[in-house]
């Protein structure tokens, strides 16, 4: 992870792309927004609340409450969305909309939400600590699965009256989700089904330094890169140091119950194959898995062709009943 917040800082460094490769394009105007404004940018309804863990922190959530052209006022069922390492609620929103999974997700029906864990450009508040005290930035990733997400998810079903909710989650924020789900069982009893995209607990098949040049997808300097690299958004050292403890964590992946859905990539260098696999035999109600060959860390949520080979399954399955899917390798 040590590499990936090198590339990101390497390549923004840089300037935009119009700037660094010479090509006179104009940058995207969501460039400059924040999430609640790309969403408005594209017409669709939004709205932004706040959530307070337990250990105070203040946590902004963004809703995309129905589809652009939906009249449905009544309830319809929840969907919440969580980052990965280094990112926002962004992620979700940065392609364009039949190509952004939360605009998809809203068109066909759903009310979805999307986190930004503690520290984050967009959640860097807490009641009694300034961010720019030492206080503020005593976290790591422990502590955004035993108290942002019980915080979040609970604030959700509150406001929206349901009992339950699906979870998808990108790389760190899957890693959020084995954790809480697996060791706060009265939480894991409110999602129906985690959807985890590069699932990621460990990293101990990461070994060169070369694979920061390998997180990105292969035609990278593509005409929305401004708009991805304008959304590198922030956390603290000691979740870095923490990602970089390559050894599994104290977490009992087996004790995590919620019916699982995984989508990994066979070039994925920082969630590996092989890291993969032994989740794989962990996790005692995995429904689902798709390895796809091509794809590396960050094509799940920049993938131009991600719609294809991940959302649309994705969504359909969030339509079916997922007690109906037979638990893999059991009969």
């Amino acid at each position: 992870m040590w590499w990936l917040l090198a590339a990101l800082s390497v390549l923004r460094l840089l300037g935009t792309t119009h700037d660094f490769f010479g090509k006179g394009k104009p940058d995207d105007p969501e460039v400059n927004m924040n999430v609640s404004q790309i969403i408005a940018c594209w017409g669709y309804p939004n709205e932004e609340r706040e959530a307070v863990t337990e250990d105070s922190y203040v946590l902004t959530l963004n809703r995309i409450p129905r589809g652009k052209n939906s009249a449905r006022k009544g309830p319809q069922p929840v969907t919440y969305l969580q980052h990965g390492f280094l990112t926002s609620a962004s992620d979700w929103i940065l392609n364009l909309p039949g190509s952004s999974l939360a605009f998809m997700l809203a068109d066909a029906g759903y009310d979805v939400w999307m986190g930004n864990s503690r520290g984050n450009t967009w959640s860097r508040k807490n009641v009694y600590f300034s961010p720019d005290s030492s206080e503020f930035w005593a976290f790591s990733f422990d502590e955004m699965a035993k108290y942002d997400l019980p915080a979040t998810i609970n604030f959700i079903l509150e406001m929206t009256g349901h009992e339950q909710l699906y979870y998808v989650g990108h790389s760190q924020g899957s890693t959020l989700a084995f954790i809480a789900f697996s060791t706060d069982q009265a939480l894991a009893r409110k999602v129906k089904a985690l959807f985890a995209l590069s699932p990621t607990t460990a990293m101990k098949h990461v070994k060169t330094l070369l694979s920061i040049f390998l997180v990105f997808p292969k035609k990278m300097f593509k005409s929305r890169l401004d708009m991805y690299l304008s959304q590198v958004s922030g956390t603290s050292v000691q979740t870095l140091i923490h990602w970089w403890q390559t050894t599994p964590p104290f977490y009992r992946a087996e004790d995590m119950t919620v019916p699982a859905f995984l989508w990994s990539g066979g070039n994925d260098r920082l969630s590996s194959p092989k890291d993969v696999e032994d989740l794989l035999h962990q996790l005692p109600n995995l429904m689902y898995h798709k390895m796809i060959p091509s794809y590396n860390h960050l094509d799940f949520i920049w993938g131009m062709d991600a719609p294809e080979q991940i959302y649309n399954e994705l969504i359909e399955m969030m339509k079916q009943n997922v007690s109906s899917f037979p638990v893999m390798g059991k009969s």
